[in-house]
């Protein structure tokens, strides 16, 4: 398909060509080709894991398609001590992984003084590995010190770069332009950065889908997030369809086309709407997993979603089976740290 080849080559495509490879549903399978060929030629066979350390479900902010949102009365609250986080992080050590992801919801009681100690803590055990934040909206100030304190990477999905979609899915005490802020004072601090979008949100167009490629293309982050957006009973978004399984795909792919470089994570969210939601994100471009290391009876509180997967092959004890299946899709975990590759020539 010329699309696919001229993006392959340019690395963009007008909003035309971005709106053809977005909706047709025959796009997929010469994009997945096409962004395989690309991730082989910067990564190889690859798979970088990521051990995923959900801190707290507790958050101060109500974003009307979470499940932890405050104001979701339903839900067991948690949060993990200093010496759980530890905990978690030594288990995955010894299983091999060398990066360790701490997320959370916007929880005051992540304070400075808390993240700074556990991040010196954490490389100090484990000087060898890369430590990643992904707990949301903070000041400059704050950003400042978790990066002196030895954070590595930090992830802050914008979710959408249209503001008129942005207010339609988050209250008036929150706006698309301070996440924006965020995302790049972060850069300039010096954080390997992490952005990206739900696909299928309440309300969203192809336009709001190429507004988000073009807030990409400028931002140029190091990795890059995308899935389904999945409902939650208990919130205002309960009774709306999830998103496009196919259509989150061929973004992947369009994304390692239009990012060689870029790590993006098969996530948890296209396993959850799909057995094999893992392989085919693979398949489309995707090279990173971030198998759950958070203490087995707290996962099934992390629920932005309904259905959310947390045993199994996603959890640290289910690491041999996980990359049993990665093998079988024609691709091999690697432990290393994994950072983006930014010097690939894929023309």
């Amino acid at each position: 398909m010329q699309l696919t080849e001229t993006l392959r080559r340019e690395r963009t495509l007008s909003d035309e060509g971005f709106r053809y490879l977005i909706e047709s549903e025959t796009a997929g399978a010469p994009l997945a080709e096409a962004a395989d060929a690309v991730r082989r030629h910067v990564y190889g066979t690859d798979v970088y894991i990521r051990g995923l350390i959900e801190l707290t479900n507790y958050c101060r902010n109500n974003c009307y398609y979470c499940g932890i949102r405050a104001g979701n009365t339903a839900l067991e609250r948690y949060r993990l001590t200093k010496d759980d986080i530890l905990a978690c992080s030594r288990e995955g050590y010894a299983l091999g992984f060398r990066t360790f992801v701490l997320q959370g919801g916007e929880d005051p009681r992540l304070t400075d003084a808390f993240l700074t100690d556990v991040v010196r803590s954490l490389k100090a055990e484990h000087p060898d590995c890369a430590v990643t934040l992904s707990v949301g909206e903070r000041s400059a100030e704050s950003y400042s010190r978790l990066r002196e304190a030895g954070a590595d990477r930090y992830l802050l999905r914008h979710e959408t770069a249209t503001d008129e979609h942005y207010r339609r899915l988050h209250p008036d005490s929150m706006s698309l332009q301070n996440r924006k802020t965020c995302l790049w004072e972060l850069k300039r601090l010096g954080f390997q950065v992490g952005s990206g979008f739900m696909v299928g949100s309440p309300w969203q167009t192809t336009d709001n889908l190429i507004a988000d490629l073009r807030f990409l293309e400028q931002l140029q982050p190091d990795m890059i997030g995308i899935g389904p957006f999945l409902h939650h009973a208990d919130t205002p978004f309960a009774g709306f369809p999830d998103g496009d399984f196919e259509r989150t795909v061929r973004l992947i792919s369009i994304l390692r086309l239009m990012f060689p470089y870029a790590l993006i994570p098969a996530t948890t969210a296209l396993g959850t709407i799909r057995p094999d939601g893992r392989e085919r994100g693979l398949a489309a471009g995707a090279n990173v997993v971030m198998p759950n290391l958070s203490p087995s009876d707290v996962r099934r509180l992390y629920t932005l979603y309904d259905n959310k997967i947390a045993t199994g092959a996603e959890g640290s004890e289910g690491l041999g089976s996980l990359r049993r299946r990665i093998a079988d899709a024609g691709y091999r975990v690697v432990t290393d740290v994994g950072n983006a590759r930014r010097t690939a020539d894929c023309t």
